[in-house]
């Protein structure tokens, strides 16, 4: 018991001078959290356990890796073969970052359902775009570093896609490459700005986070909370409900990690970068193949970019171009179904980017391009005027305890 009195003494001495406790208490425990929250609101904390796990494999691969042309490629089959459970922790570092893609999206698309871009949570929306932009800018540059094959050829078309740019284009691929061909300095640069891009998420998350706070979160009837019936606190009732997905999704992490570490990845990374060996069909890692079939749906290489770059930067003026009053699409009867043919089309873009840009492959990927950009740019701003949503309950309370039978307790 005394020794119980002196660590409550000593954690309300610190509290008082730097209220770290009281403000981990008030985000995780007493948090107040809409009482209507599904599992798909799991994927926030999923992909921050993701964000960690990375991290965390990612600097004890850092110790072991060699960031030279010449070592590069032997200092991962070291890791492989020589290093303590080197092979476990690099495939979980490989795998993870495609988990942590896959719970990033899923996140994404909960928000495009249930309206979590519109206000008051556009810069939270916004904050949640630049984590996916730097996700994927640490993510290729880590693609880079094995130096296989795949890597070194990624990263010849991907940084030769500045040279679109008119006038200064050739210039700005010359100062990435740091020479004349991708080479040692390129390696070298793009292993200090992979290690250093996860701390700039966390910063990045932390904002996300406060910006979470401020308004609070969305919930699935798009509406926000009228009193304290509404809300319960997120320990211990969400942190469960967290720990049930997370246990589900390590489950089928550490199947693929144990049972197809490689399925992912693609066969030409095991294979040393040989500048005068070019691959038959150089291909990005699976997440950015949506993208990657926009710019290949274009003949022009600068309207390509500019249309690849746009199918991101649009996505900021979601909060704008949705018209409609009503969050949720739960209470849209038209929306709903056309948000479905937008996830259709991402897929489709997906596996039209996996493929050779021959044959139909070429015009199936123009036409879910343009649908991307219609389903945006026309589609849901003209819904947002013409369609009627639903009438909207007058409480989370009223919805919940209605479907559950104690309406009037």
């Amino acid at each position: 018991m005394a020794k119980k009195g002196i660590s409550s003494s000593l954690v309300n001495w610190i509290d008082y001078r730097l209220p770290i406790f009281s403000s981990i208490r008030h985000s995780l425990i007493d948090y107040p959290t809409p009482r209507n929250l599904n599992y798909w609101w799991n994927f926030g904390s999923l992909a921050g356990f993701f964000l960690v796990l990375q991290i965390i494999t990612g600097v004890v691969l850092a110790m072991h890796y060699n960031p030279s042309v010449e070592g590069a490629f032997a200092s991962i089959e070291h890791i492989m073969r020589d290093v303590n459970y080197g092979w476990l922790i690099r495939y979980v570092h490989m795998n993870g970052a495609s988990f942590f893609f896959v719970v990033v999206y899923i996140h994404i698309f909960r928000g495009l359902y249930y309206g979590s871009y519109k206000s008051p949570r556009e810069l939270l929306w916004w904050l949640g775009l630049i984590i996916l932009l730097l996700m994927m800018a640490t993510a290729f540059m880590g693609y880079v570093l094995p130096w296989g094959q795949m890597s070194f050829w990624g990263a010849t078309v991907i940084t030769n896609l500045f040279s679109a740019i008119p006038g200064i284009g050739s210039s700005i691929v010359s100062w990435l490459w740091g020479g004349f061909s991708v080479d040692n300095a390129l390696l070298t640069r793009f292993y200090a700005l992979h290690y250093l891009f996860p701390f700039l998420i966390v910063g990045v998350v932390i904002l996300h986070i406060i910006a979470l706070h401020t308004h609070g979160s969305n919930n699935p009837l798009g509406i926000d909370r009228s009193g304290p019936k509404d809300s319960i606190s997120f320990h211990p009732y969400y942190t469960i409900k967290d720990l049930f997905g997370l246990s589900f999704v390590l489950t089928i992490f550490f199947l693929v990690v144990f049972y197809a570490p490689n399925y992912l990845g693609h066969p030409d990374n095991y294979i040393p970068a040989d500048q005068l060996r070019t691959p038959s069909h150089i291909v990005p890692e699976w997440y950015f193949l949506p993208f990657y079939a926009i710019l290949r749906a274009i003949p022009d290489k600068l309207v390509g970019v500019i249309a690849m770059v746009s199918s991101i930067m649009i996505l900021f003026l979601l909060p704008w171009l949705d018209t409609s009053k009503v969050r949720s699409a739960t209470f849209r009867p038209i929306y709903k179904k056309i948000y479905w043919f937008l996830v259709i089309d991402v897929v489709v873009l997906t596996w039209v980017g996996a493929n050779p840009p021959e044959g139909n492959f070429i015009l199936i990927g123009r036409v879910a391009t343009i649908y991307y950009f219609t389903h945006i740019l026309v589609l849901m701003p003209l819904i947002g005027l013409i369609e009627k949503p639903r009438s909207l309950p007058r409480s989370i309370s009223e919805s919940v305890f209605s479907k559950s039978g104690k309406v009037g307790e």
